[in-house]
């Protein structure tokens, strides 16, 4: 049995039955839509900082270095959050949490508008990011108790699907925002204000609309209900049966702290892409900021494609570290392909989507592995874990490209430090599931 196959006495049947697809579909229908325009508001809020990037250090006299260090620590204060978060949907009410998450990283957002100084700068920016701390997690936490493990890359796949697209969407959005000069305020400013309210409205509309669980859910039909229930139940108990993680034993475990480090670097790598993307295309083309706005939207189209069909194929085969590690080593060669590219607008470019596309095959897969040999919350506490380290990345990669290109005037070093970090990721991700001795665990 490879490492990635089914194990652990995980139910693995094929389901024939009408009432299991009328089950899997209700289920997706009613939770993936609406969980996937979550979580574009949620990264409308998060990255909007890098289109305001173009406009906020002409008005406020910001140097690069205070943008990539502002940008960044929205990361510390959403590393504080992310365990309990974690733990409070496994454990309380994934409803309420997430209600409660988008509700105040609204508000949070909006106030984002109302900065004039750095120190302003850096605390709200921290503000929103311990506001929305547990969301990601959350949702991943949720998602196990509605999907089964053979279908969870999949679903992850879609609801991931938002992260690629709210840049599609974003992008050219923050370009016509960007245009507005409305009561005395800036384009950037009315950017923040816009893209925040939404999330506010979201957050009341999720208390009546999502369901905890299997059990709750009155739009479930009684049979189709009963199956999902005992198809959930086999697996727990199939984990339990192998072994039971504590939730400290969890945070311990070989495979947790090497997926940590794994998605730290990846996340290294894409966040300073994702946040600096912008103002690189800017001074490559020189083009307006709706042109720029445009072009830094095109790896994102990609990236949509790359991850449905990466989530896709590893349910298919069951097949996990692989068809993780590879989108960061392709995406750390498309991004060195496109420092040496850069005298060519055009081909740079290219490059750049290739590198975008590439990478977020990456994550519905990787969050399939937690989930397969952890459960409950010994589950939600890693995955809190994983996500929390693992996203001081996006602290890590803003501030060292600001820093990198504020000291050398160019972006060049700055996007080579991301390629180590992707290939970095790449290796640790398939040391997950080997022992020192060649021996391997499932996955």
């Amino acid at each position: 049995m490879s490492a990635d196959s089914p194990a652990h006495g995980i139910a693995a049947s094929v389901p024939n039955s009408d009432v299991v697809r009328r089950a899997r579909h209700r289920i997706a229908r009613r939770l993936l839509p609406f969980l996937f325009l979550l979580y574009v508001v949620a990264f409308l809020d998060r990255m909007n900082v890098g289109a305001a990037a173009l406009q906020m250090p002409r008005d406020l006299g910001f140097s690069e270095g205070v943008i990539g260090f502002g940008a960044g620590i929205f990361f510390l204060g959403y590393f504080l959050l992310e365990i309990p978060g974690a733990l409070i949907v496994e454990r309380w009410s994934a409803r309420l949490w997430i209600a409660r998450i988008m509700i105040s990283w609204g508000l949070m957002t909006v106030l984002m508008a109302f900065i004039h100084t750095a120190h302003q700068f850096y605390l709200v920016r921290f503000l929103v990011g311990a506001a929305e701390a547990g969301f990601f997690p959350g949702v991943i936490v949720y998602l196990t108790h509605w999907f089964r493990y053979q279908d969870r890359a999949k679903a992850v796949a879609f609801f991931y699907a938002a992260n690629p697209l709210s840049y599609v969407i974003g992008s050219p959005l923050a370009g016509l925002l960007l245009g507005l000069s409305w009561l005395g305020l800036r384009g950037w400013r009315w950017l923040f204000i816009i893209e925040g309210i939404p999330a506010v409205a979201l957050g009341l509309i999720t208390i009546w609309y999502l369901t905890d669980r299997p059990e709750q859910a009155r739009w479930l039909p009684e049979e189709e209900k009963s199956w999902i229930i005992s198809e959930l139940k086999q697996e727990k108990e199939a984990k339990r049966r192998h072994r039971s993680f504590q939730v400290w034993e969890a945070l311990r475990h070989r495979d947790v702290i090497l997926l940590t480090l794994c998605y730290f670097c990846a996340m290294t790598g894409s966040y300073g892409i994702a946040f600096w993307l912008p103002t690189i295309l800017k001074r490559l083309s020189g083009k307006s900021d709706f042109k720029v706005t445009l072009l830094a939207a095109l790896p994102y189209v990609a990236a949509f494609i790359t991850q449905q069909v990466n989530g896709w194929h590893s349910d298919r085969t069951q097949e996990r570290r692989w068809h993780a590690a590879l989108p960061v080593f392709v995406c750390g060669i498309a991004l060195a392909l496109a420092v040496l590219s850069r005298a060519n607008l055009a081909l740079s470019v290219g490059w750049f989507v290739v590198a975008g596309g590439a990478f977020y095959g990456f994550q519905p897969v990787f969050w399939a592995v937690p989930t397969r040999f952890l459960s409950e919350s010994a589950a939600a506490a890693s995955i809190g874990l994983i996500n929390s380290v693992g996203n001081l990345g996006g602290f890590v990669g803003p501030m060292v490209m600001g820093y990198l290109a504020s000291r050398t005037h160019s972006f060049s070093a700055a996007l080579l430090y991301l390629v180590a970090s992707l290939f970095a990721s790449g290796i640790l991700m398939l040391a997950v599931g080997r022992q020192a001795g060649g021996s391997e665990n499932p996955v």
